[in-house]
C-alpha cells in the first residue's frame, strides 16, 4: 500500500467517509413501473439485476419495507452448495453455484467466495447407504462430490473427533469441493450496486400494504410510499411471502418458522471446511474473521419473530461438542434468528400464481441463499416471458394439487 493511500484511508476514516460516493441511489418511487419486485433481499435484488441486463426490462424497482438485506440475506450462515438429490434440485442449485463461482467478476464487487468444501458427516449404517445413494445420484447430474472414509474426514478436518468411544461415531462423510462460504450481505451489496447501474430503482422503507387487481390480473401496489401501477409483480419475501400473498387472495402451501444461527469469539484458524451432521443436527464452519459460525435446525413453532427457543441452543451446543470437543473452552459471541418459509416438500415455489401479473418466489426454507443467483436468474426469465424457465419449471404452485412434489427433507434436515 503507498503511503498517499495509507492517509487517503486515515482521512476518509477520521471523516466518518463523509463525501464516499453512495453505492446505489436512494429514489423516491415513481407513480409507474414495468415489473415491481418487492423484497429487497438477495433474491429479490438478483432478479431485478437479470431482468434488467438478461431481458431488458426497462423500467424495475425493489420495495423493502426495511432496510435492503435486512432479513434473511444478512441473517444466514453463508454456505453454498449443489449437492441435492432429486434432479430438479440439483440442476437448479447447480446453476447458481455456478453463477457464484464468476459472481465478484459479473458484479464487479468482492463476494468473498471460499470454496472450502462441505462436508456432510455419516454416523451409522443407514447413514452410510442413504449417502452412497446421494453421491451417485449427485455425480450421475454431473455434480462432483466424494465419500471419505474416517482416515479421509481426518485429513480434512484435523480437529474432528473420529473416535469410535462416543454416542455418535464418525463412520464417514460425502465431499463436495466446490461448496463452501460467501460473504452474504456483499452478495446483496454487489447486486443492489449493479441492478442500480442498470436503472434498477431500490426503494428502501417502502412497506406493501396491498395488491391492487381487477379482473383477475395486478394492477397495482398499495404502499406507506403511495400507490404505484405496475402490471407486473414479483413476491420475494421470504419468511412473510404467505403475508404478501393473502393480499392477492392466495393461500399459499408453506409455514414461517424462526430459524437460528451463533457465533463464537475469533481464534485462530483451526477450521478449514464446513462440516454438517444430521443425525447430531448441528452445522460450522469458520469464518474469515475466526469466529466460528455455528446453527442447526428450525424451531417447532410457527413464529415472525427473529429469535428462537433456548433449547434450540443448547442441543446443537451438545451437538458440536461431540464432534469437536476442542471447542468447550469457547465463548458465544452473539446469537440472532431470521424467518424461513418452509414447503411441504422442502423445496420452493418460483413461478406463476392464478392471479395474472402476479408472481411468487418463496419457500427456500433453510437453503435460500446458496440459491441467490439461480434464483434470481431463473424468476427474472419467468418475469419476463410470462413462463417458466426450464431450471424452476418443477418447482410450480400446482406441483402442491397435481402431487409432483420434489422431496429435498433430507438434504434440508440440518438447517444450512
Amino acid at each position: 500500500m503507498t503511503r498517499y493511500s495509507i492517509f487517503s484511508l486515515a482521512r476518509n476514516a477520521l471523516g466518518y467517509h463523509r463525501g464516499w460516493p453512495r453505492a446505489w441511489r436512494s429514489p423516491e418511487p415513481a407513480p409507474t413501473y414495468d415489473v415491481v419486485i418487492v423484497g429487497g433481499g438477495g433474491h429479490g435484488l438478483a432478479t431485478a439485476y437479470y431482468l434488467a441486463k438478461e431481458h431488458d426490462v426497462g423500467r424495475v424497482a425493489v420495495l423493502e419495507k426495511g432496510w435492503l438485506g435486512g432479513g434473511n440475506t444478512g441473517r444466514n450462515t453463508t454456505i453454498i452448495r449443489s449437492n441435492y438429490l432429486w434432479d430438479e434440485s440439483a440442476h437448479f442449485y447447480e446453476k447458481a453455484l455456478q453463477l457464484y463461482e464468476g459472481l465478484s467478476r459479473e458484479l464487479n464487487f468482492n463476494i468473498m467466495l471460499s470454496q472450502r468444501g462441505v462436508l456432510n458427516l455419516a454416523h451409522n449404517e443407514h447413514d452410510l447407504k442413504e449417502m452412497s445413494r446421494r453421491v451417485r445420484a449427485i455425480r450421475l447430474n454431473g455434480i462432483d462430490s466424494e465419500i471419505l472414509d474416517p482416515a479421509g474426514v481426518k485429513t480434512e478436518v484435523p480437529v474432528i473427533n473420529i473416535s469410535g468411544d462416543v454416542r455418535y461415531p464418525i463412520l464417514g462423510a460425502s465431499l463436495q469441493r466446490r461448496g463452501g462460504v460467501a460473504r452474504h450481505d456483499a452478495v446483496a451489496w454487489g447486486f443492489a450496486r449493479a441492478a442500480d447501474a442498470r436503472g434498477v430503482d431500490i426503494v428502501q422503507n417502502c412497506e406493501v400494504t396491498g395488491i391492487e387487481i381487477a379482473n383477475g390480473r395486478v394492477r397495482g401496489l398499495q404502499t406507506s410510499r403511495g400507490t404505484i401501477a405496475t402490471r407486473k409483480v414479483g413476491l420475494v419475501a421470504a419468511g412473510h411471502s404467505s403475508v404478501l400473498a393473502a393480499m392477492a387472495g392466495l393461500r399459499l402451501p408453506i409455514e414461517s418458522h424462526p430459524l437460528q444461527a451463533m457465533v463464537s469469539e475469533p481464534i485462530k484458524p483451526v477450521l478449514n471446511s464446513v462440516v454438517m451432521s444430521n443425525t447430531v443436527h448441528v452445522y460450522v464452519s469458520q469464518s474469515d474473521k475466526g469466529e466460528l459460525v455455528i446453527g442447526a435446525g428450525i424451531d417447532g413453532f410457527n413464529s415472525y419473530a427473529q429469535r428462537g427457543s433456548f433449547q434450540v441452543v443448547e442441543n446443537q451446543m451438545g451437538a458440536l461438542l461431540e464432534l469437536f470437543p476442542i471447542f468447550s473452552r469457547l465463548r458465544m459471541l452473539r446469537q440472532w434468528g431470521g424467518i424461513v418459509d418452509v414447503c411441504p416438500d422442502a423445496s420452493p415455489i418460483v413461478g406463476k400464481t392464478p392471479v395474472d401479473g402476479l408472481y411468487i418466489n418463496c419457500g427456500w426454507g433453510t437453503g435460500g441463499f446458496k440459491a441467490t443467483p439461480g434464483s434470481g436468474w431463473a424468476f427474472a426469465h419467468t418475469i419476463a416471458q410470462n413462463e417458466p424457465h426450464e431450471l424452476n419449471a418443477p418447482f410450480t404452485l400446482e406441483r402442491f394439487s397435481t402431487g409432483a412434489l420434489i422431496d429435498e427433507h433430507g438434504a434440508a434436515a440440518v438447517a444450512h
